[in-house]
């Protein structure tokens, strides 16, 4: 599998929280969650309560939509991705390297009773003003 280009991943790596965005029977929700981003698995690792609106979402459509967005007033320096993917809880050897992950960036994690979770990236389109007005670089997975 080829990872987004380097400018994608650079923009995820500078940031720390997703917009996540699920929907049952027709009923959007949006919840906001501290991640890490794994390379190699191309995936966003985060927390969550099993009994919150999105992960019970997730346990009927596992299908995802997310956003990560750099907040300027500043039209050229507009930054931000749109994903989606496929919402799990990890399995091993991934839960391992997961946990080990998200707890380096996030130590306070240890101290919640929540679960792991990652979103197996499928489509990413970033914008980047930077590189011109309404520049869009886009990612399927193959």
């Amino acid at each position: 599998m080829q990872n987004p280009e380097k400018r994608i991943i650079e923009f995820i790596n500078e940031h720390h929280v997703l917009t996540l965005a699920t929907c049952t029977e027709n009923s959007p929700w949006c919840a906001n969650c501290f991640y890490i981003y794994l390379e190699d698995e191309n995936c966003f690792v985060f927390t969550s309560d099993n009994e919150t609106k999105h992960v019970q979402d997730v346990f009927v459509n596992a299908n995802v939509g997310g956003s990560i967005v750099l907040e300027t007033n500043t039209v050229g320096k507009i930054q931000g991705i749109q994903f989606n993917g496929i919402m799990e809880k990890p399995e091993k050897p991934l839960a391992a390297k997961a946990k080990k992950a998200y707890l380096k960036r996030f130590p306070f994690a240890v101290l919640m009773k929540t679960s792991l979770w990652v979103v197996q990236l499928s489509h990413i389109k970033m914008t980047d003003n930077r590189l011109g007005f309404g520049k869009k670089l886009i990612w399927k997975k193959e």
